[in-house]
């Protein structure tokens, strides 16, 4: 796919780390599938990534933690 940020890059698939905040927590998610441009580096998460880096989150801040690191797993 084209690059919406550059328009000039094409995607392709990779891993990136997401940094997610919501209250006092922030977690930190690693190896998140995505599509990144080849061009500027900008990053696109899939739609089942995305839902799974809320679940993540919402688990993490209902469990209390202040910072929050883990690997992706789908």
């Amino acid at each position: 796919m084209k690059c919406v940020m550059c328009r000039n890059g094409e995607t392709a698939p990779g891993h990136v780390t997401e940094t997610l905040q919501r209250g006092g927590a922030t977690v930190i998610v690693k190896d998140v599938p995505a599509d990144i441009c080849n061009n500027c580096g900008e990053h696109y998460v899939r739609e089942d990534a995305a839902k799974r880096l809320l679940e993540l989150a919402e688990q993490a801040v209902k469990n209390g933690a202040e910072v929050e690191i883990r690997r992706y797993a789908a």
